[in-house]
């Protein structure tokens, strides 16, 4: 264990957990929403504190992020829980686990120095906080972040964008970049399927632009769900307001855990739906889950060139140019292209 950071002491032994929008109070040996914060004499600790359960080498692409460091290697790890309950949760086995297995906590005992040390032996660029909610286990994450920048390996956050504005801007300076699930672009879909509110993670999608990490934003398409015109093309005017730069994919989902009842997105919808980004200006729309569409790879946004090629998330052939398109010159945007 360990004492958790952004929390309030209430009247009673209660606790404000300040750590992401659900902003639960906590009863004296009680837990938040997500089941690895709990309160224990009037204080409030991290039960997750090192406890890793997944930790992997991924291409950069798998987080995904297309415009960072692209072809690079992430060190990724998480631990278990979650402040979301999504219905279509592909990691539910460890993203649920201690809501579904009377609160358990599992996981290898990893400290910060470790996890850094092993990210560099693996010749990794990054290490990603990912496979459940990273702001959930945030204070090994930010422990963690900090030992790696100053060892020269950048941090990115694969996130549903839920953290407070005081972790956000805690965070920031030790974070390179993050993606965001925008997993629908109305309040009602949020509360159904994920047991979330909408508002919070435009306001975290912002602030990271503001804050000046950089930044790439998900939309898994669901048939029923968030796959209408309308919604997309406000999904897409949402993300060209933060800035045409940041990228936006639109992924396939394919039915898991409590949402077996809904088909696979049409490929035809993705594409669709990426037409829907181009034309509200967004210069980079890519399309997840479906290789050999061509829909993964970077385009120039000017001339239209190929400028980085994919399958899946295997980096093929990269043809940027010291940032630049090598066909018109024109400068595209990200790190480390």
């Amino acid at each position: 264990m360990k004492e958790a950071m952004f929390y309030t002491p209430l009247p009673e032994g209660a606790v404000r957990c300040n750590l992401c929008n659900h902003r639960c109070k906590i009863k004296e040996g009680k837990r938040g929403i997500c089941a690895v914060r709990e309160n224990r004499d009037g204080k409030l600790y991290s039960l997750v504190y090192g406890k890793i359960i997944a930790e992997y080498i991924d291409p950069i692409e798998k987080k995904p992020l297309f415009n960072f460091l692209p072809g690079s290697k992430a060190f990724s790890i998480g631990t278990v829980g979650c402040n979301f309950h999504c219905k279509h949760c592909q990691n539910f086995d460890i993203s649920q686990y201690p809501q579904e297995h009377r609160g358990e906590i599992i996981g290898q005992d990893r400290a910060p120095e470790e996890i850094v040390a092993a990210a560099k032996a693996a010749g990794c660029e990054t290490i990603a906080y990912t496979y459940t909610e990273p702001t959930i286990f945030y204070e090994f994450a930010y422990d963690t972040a900090l030992i790696a920048q100053k060892g020269g390996i950048k941090n990115v956050f694969v996130s549903n964008g839920y953290m407070s504005s005081e972790a956000a801007r805690r965070l920031a300076p030790y974070l390179d970049a993050i993606n965001i699930d925008l997993k629908a672009f109305n309040d009602k879909s949020y509360k159904e399927i994920c047991g979330a509110r909408l508002k919070p993670v435009l306001k975290t999608i912002q602030l990271m632009k503001e804050l000046g990490v950089w930044v790439e934003v998900t939309t898994l398409i669901i048939p029923g769900v968030n796959d209408g015109e309308e919604e997309l093309r406000d999904t897409a005017r949402f993300v060209k307001s933060d800035g045409p730069e940041v990228p936006w994919h639109v992924t396939q989902f394919y039915p898991a855990y409590k949402m077996l009842d809904k088909s696979r997105t049409p490929v035809a919808t993705l594409r669709r739906a990426r037409e829907i980004g181009m034309e509200e200006g967004l210069r980079y729309v890519y399309e997840g889950n479906v290789p050999g569409e061509g829909g993964e790879n970077t385009y120039c946004y000017v001339c239209r060139a190929v400028l980085v090629e994919r399958y899946g998330f295997q980096l093929i052939r990269n043809r940027i140019d010291a940032g630049n398109c090598p066909e018109c010159g024109a400068k595209i945007d990200g790190v480390g292209l």
